[in-house]
């Protein structure tokens, strides 16, 4: 998902918010519900977004949805949100609250690609040892794509460490074409 300026600057202000309230945990717990409540429900995202729909008729939804859930805080930054006519960036801004909170908090997002399933005890031989390589806390994502034959590839950001044998059966094949005759 492509998060805009206007998205990243609102969760800005919010987390600042939060950070003066001492209530970025409870925003945090707040936003991850407002996420997750958007990415189940695409008929929501594609009300919110409707310049059809006046912003009265987006704000009561938001408040019948969240009201009872959410902290005070949050619910004025939704009434906000929908004052500016805004709300059709609420999922972009939520996403972005929890990039920033990462960020704050010193989190990082692993995501690691297996031929097959991890024992638990080698996830938690991987997340300890990317924890002591990184000096981050580590958010692991472990996917299971069968086509790598074996080994792993580690995404941190914008870096991939390929370990995997498809890689490696690839990169064999590479040189032996370029010594080919």
């Amino acid at each position: 998902m492509h998060i805009t300026k206007a998205a990243r600057r609102y969760a800005t202000a919010l987390i600042e918010l939060g950070k003066e309230c001492d209530e970025v945990e409870a925003i945090l717990d707040d936003m991850s519900l407002i996420y997750n409540t958007l990415e189940g429900s695409q008929e929501l995202v594609l009300f919110l977004r409707s310049p059809i729909v006046k912003f009265d008729d987006k704000q009561a939804v938001l408040e019948e949805l969240f009201a009872s859930k959410v902290e005070e805080s949050t619910q004025r930054f939704l009434k906000l949100l929908a004052r500016k006519n805004r709300v059709n960036i609420l999922h972009q801004v939520a996403k972005a609250y929890l990039e920033l909170y990462n960020k704050y908090a010193g989190i990082i997002e692993v995501e690691v690609l297996v031929a097959w399933e991890l024992k638990d005890a080698q996830r938690e031989s991987l997340h300890k040892e990317l924890e002591e390589k990184t000096g981050k806390k580590v958010d692991l994502t472990v996917k299971i794509d069968e086509s790598l034959k074996g080994g792993m590839a580690v995404r941190i950001d914008d870096t991939v460490i390929d370990g995997t044998v498809k890689h490696k059966l690839q990169e064999l094949e590479e040189q032996l074409m370029a010594t080919a005759v």
